[in-house]
């Protein structure tokens, strides 16, 4: 397969499927099963080898038909594709909860540090790539030993490289690894038997929906979905404004896969983005990212107007000074009745609401401290922080990764976004003690430093990349040899994230990290 045919397909599986095509029935998915993967797989009492053995997420079965067309080449057309990952998906997917805990990679939060309890599962298995590909998936123990054996197929140098020559890899792989892979992520688990007993969810309606974009702020607006034109394909149109004004629309489709995996492909503002969430229970949680540069996101949570699913999301902003008048949007579902404020903040007009939104100017006492709920009748979950002054900062992700690339490279650069975090003091007056409280995101002055010597001997500063000093977003160098470094090295480095916050004449100061690293060359949906 030409190369060009190859990063066609794998685009394909970041995008999961760019133009949602109306979701094929049943028949003609299981018909495309049986002429073009019989072929090769054989059918028995217990369904298709290695297929009916497995259950995975949407990108994961996109994956492996992928590695059916680049490795085995198998020939299907982009429709085809998405029809069989949508069946397969449907009826041999995962569970809500068996996607806790790893859902970042499903929507690439792409600085996620992993942490496992099982030492010996995050060197065997995650050292190449993330745990999450493996926790993302179901395997009974035979076909967990079929993947060990893949693996050295696939990939003979895996005994070698670092955490594989140092041990017997494939004896620990066979012996070790299938008893607690089959044990603790199982083909046969009650969740996946009751989630697929389980009654349609309603998608269609209206949905108020509350985010934040780190390098960007806040925003909220109401999504609008409707039946579109092919089985869980949906229309949607979203209508909303950041936190400064500013106007923000969109329209897409979405498709709905497993009864719960929503993925959106959508144009906001004239840019391509993409959604990710998990649905349940009338609310919508995940992220929204750009669809060609998926590090650029939001986290995300909407709520279906519909009866008995009043909420409060958010409130915009999150914060409110000691002393100080500030409008206030209460962003949920189904905000009807009287609202009910923290101790010691005084609603002085209410200046327009709607089930999706209510709007106030309100004034905090000098003496009103402390995080707080807000509710409008029964609708409940949203809190605002009063405070009298910032007593820390953080940088948040305290740790990031940008990638170099660009400069007549097919690779694009990976830009590192970070957001300013303060903290108040609680009762005791000290800083760092269970009482803290968080305040949450305000403007800061960014900059950075060296990380260490390294850093400083190799002018990371001058070489590594921008950060824009309003918006915290750091825009690394171009890739390949830098003549002007030392060695030519390329723009690589190590660097220390600043965030200073003025309050009066102090200036507060929070840091992080991020080390800006080659390009990115490999880019599947679950990294």
């Amino acid at each position: 397969m030409k190369i060009k045919t190859i990063t066609a397909a794998l685009g394909s599986l970041a995008a999961l499927g760019a133009a949602l095509a109306p979701a094929p029935a049943l028949a003609s998915a299981e018909a495309l099963i049986r002429a073009k993967c019989l072929p090769c797989h054989t059918e028995g009492d217990e369904g298709i080898s290695r297929i009916s053995q497995q259950r995975k997420s949407p990108e994961g079965w996109l994956m492996s038909v992928a590695r059916m067309q680049i490795v085995h080449g198998l020939k299907v057309t982009d429709d085809e594709r998405r029809t069989v990952v949508k069946y397969l998906a449907d009826t041999q997917g995962l569970a809500p909860s068996e996607t806790d805990g790893v859902r970042y990679a499903l929507e690439r939060r792409l600085n996620a540090v992993e942490q496992f309890e099982s030492e010996q599962f995050t060197q065997m298995c995650a050292r190449c790539h993330s745990g999450a590909r493996v926790m993302l998936q179901r395997r009974p123990a035979e076909e967990w030993e079929h993947l060990v054996h893949f693996h050295l197929g696939q990939y003979p140098t895996t005994e070698y490289q670092a955490l594989g020559r140092d041990r017997d890899w494939f004896g620990i792989a066979l012996k070790e690894m299938v008893p607690e892979l089959a044990r603790t992520l199982p083909l046969q688990t009650e969740a996946w038997t009751q989630w697929q007993a389980r009654a349609p969810q309603v998608v269609k309606g209206e949905w108020s929906m509350s985010g934040h974009m780190s390098g960007r702020g806040g925003f909220s607006g109401v999504m609008k979905v409707s039946a579109g034109k092919g089985k869980d394909l949906y229309a949607l149109s979203f209508d909303g404004r950041w936190d400064d004004g500013s106007a923000m629309s969109g329209k897409g489709q979405a498709l709905l896969y497993t009864g719960y995996e929503w993925r959106g492909d959508l144009v906001v503002d004239g840019t391509p983005m993409r959604q990710v969430f998990a649905l349940e229970d009338g609310v919508l949680r995940g992220r929204m990212f750009l669809r060609d540069q998926d590090e650029i996101g939001a986290d995300v949570v909407a709520s279906l107007q519909q009866p008995g699913n009043s909420r409060v999301l958010a409130v915009h902003p999150a914060h409110l000074k000691a002393g100080m008048a500030a409008e206030l949007r209460i962003v949920g579902s189904g905000l009807q009745g009287e609202v009910s404020l923290p101790p010691g903040v005084r609603l002085l007009e209410t200046i327009r609401r709607s089930n999706a939104e209510v709007v106030l100017r309100v004034e905090a006492a000098d003496d009103a401290r402390g995080v707080h709920q807000v509710a409008v009748g029964e609708a409940r979950g949203g809190t605002l922080a009063v405070y009298d002054s910032i007593a820390a900062v953080k940088v948040m992700p305290a740790f990031a990764v940008a990638r170099i690339g660009g400069n007549g490279t097919p690779t694009a650069k990976v830009e590192a976004r970070f957001d300013a975090e303060a903290w108040a003091a609680g009762p005791d007056g000290k800083i760092g003690t269970e009482d803290d409280f968080r305040i949450g995101f305000v403007p800061a002055n960014w900059s950075v430093e060296p990380f260490d010597e390294v850093a400083v001997r190799d002018e990371d500063v001058k070489f590594a990349g921008l950060m824009d000093a309003a918006s915290g977003v750091f825009v690394p160098g171009d890739a390949g040899p830098n003549p002007a470094r030392r060695m030519s090295a390329s723009n690589v480095g190590n660097l220390k994230v600043v965030a200073e916050v003025a309050q009066g004449a102090e200036r507060l100061r929070g840091e992080g990290q991020v080390i800006v690293a080659p390009p990115r060359w490999n880019n599947p949906p679950i990294p």
